[in-house]
């Protein structure tokens, strides 16, 4: 499943790289800001801070770049407040991800269409995976299925976004390989980041966190969590002791795109700026460093090219979700 997220090296083949036009090198970025839907900690925090960080260092941008952290309805809040008071600002821009546009295609941004926003770039995807406490007598993700097949509210599994988001349809899918007929009778529960989702795991809350591995690493690092599955085809170079769900007989990969959109009423000059910005981010050797260390993999969409993936994203989600009942 979602095996187009997966094609990480074609979609970087293919993907068009805008360079700086000279209109955009006219545009000059004045405070700038990077909104993160979503409290501290988790993917949309880290795309903001990391994207800040670099455009600052390599002096793509003079001022240093203001991150703000407004959670709310899955991204909605910020959706909206870009949508209908910040429309034409030059000098913003917003973390986005799979759920991002997994939202647009479930409506639960209420009316919101692709072209609302001005989607700019991904600059890198990422795998699900499936974590516990470290004390937790769960070992494997069969194991977990298990307990699920027999009663699906038996194990509370933690999100760091709403119903019907990546990290909801996640355990869903792998549930639905597991046999489970009615896979919306699974017990998530949401929370407003991955951060907070985190907290939810550790607190006893929930037993489970379906999110992405980045999110989880420095966790799993600590001794706090143990990851019993990566939605991956195979198991990660850097980190070859996590099973994948398919190994454990569950065909399920997911891979979540990273990236930033920008108001659809900016002006020309300043969409150019930013796309040639992120692109620039992409070059550099110690801004992929980054990504690498968060088991980021590189994946890169600009111009015509993003606005086609999002499209193709949006439809294929929007596909999956009738198939498993969310939508109608």
């Amino acid at each position: 499943m979602f095996m187009k997220y997966t094609r990480i090296g074609a979609f970087a083949v293919a993907a068009t790289l805008v360079g700086v036009t000279g209109a955009s090198a006219e545009f000059k970025a004045e405070s700038p800001q990077c909104i993160a839907p979503s409290n501290p900690g988790g993917g949309w925090d880290f795309i903001c801070r990391t994207t800040a960080k670099y455009l600052f260092d390599l002096k793509i941008i003079e001022d240093s770049m203001q991150v703000t952290n407004m959670s709310g309805g899955g991204g909605g809040v910020a959706f909206a407040h870009v949508t209908k008071e910040r429309n034409e600002d030059n000098n913003l821009i917003v973390a986005a991800s799979m759920s991002t546009s997994a939202r647009i295609a479930q409506g639960i941004y209420e009316g919101a269409v692709q072209d609302d926003v001005h989607f700019l770039a991904t600059f890198g995807a990422e795998y699900g995976a499936i974590a516990v406490r470290a004390d937790s007598p769960y070992t494997s993700l069969k194991q977990m299925m298990d307990d699920i097949l027999a009663d699906p509210k038996s194990v509370g599994i933690a999100g760091g976004s709403s119903v019907g988001s990546f990290d909801h349809i996640k355990p869903m899918l792998v549930a639905r390989e597991a046999g489970l007929e009615d896979v919306t009778q699974m017990k998530y529960v949401s929370f407003d980041g991955g951060g907070e989702a985190m907290t939810g795991l550790l607190s006893g809350a929930v037993e489970a966190l379906s999110g992405d591995f980045s999110e989880m690493l420095g966790f799993l690092e600590s001794g706090d969590i143990r990851v019993i599955s990566i939605l991956a085809p195979e198991r990660l170079k850097n980190f070859p002791d996590i099973a994948t769900a398919k190994e454990e007989g569950y065909d399920v990969v997911g891979a979540n795109w990273r990236g930033l959109y920008m108001p659809a009423g900016a002006s020309d000059e300043s969409k150019e700026f930013w796309s040639s910005a992120i692109k620039t981010l992409t070059e550099d050797a110690g801004f992929q460093a980054e990504l690498e260390a968060a088991a980021i993999e590189p994946f890169n969409n600009f111009g015509d090219d993003m606005y086609k993936f999002v499209a193709g994203s949006i439809a294929d989600v929007t596909k999956l979700s009738k198939e498993i009942g969310i939508i109608q």
